[in-house]
């Protein structure tokens, strides 16, 4: 190998080094993008599949609520 071709060598490889050093931070932002966009879309399905959840269960009181209820009614007419 020549001196000529050592250096053509070495300065490719010194471009490619500098576009990665340039390229490299984008790609760490688009990937973080992408990360949050599928955190964000995971969230919101949860919150969709949570909300019909709830909205389709009954708006039975529960046995706590009865019990409470039940002792305050007997209070007020004791007293």
């Amino acid at each position: 190998m020549t001196t000529e071709q050592t250096q053509t060598l070495l300065a490719m490889i010194a471009v490619l080094g500098m576009f990665v050093l340039l390229v490299l931070p984008s790609l760490i932002g688009a990937a973080r993008d992408r990360r949050i966009d599928r955190q964000i879309r995971e969230a919101q399905e949860r919150d969709r599949s949570e909300a019909q959840k709830s909205s389709s269960r009954s708006t039975v009181p529960s046995t706590a609520t009865w019990y409470a209820d039940g002792r305050r009614s007997k209070k007020l007419v004791s007293s």
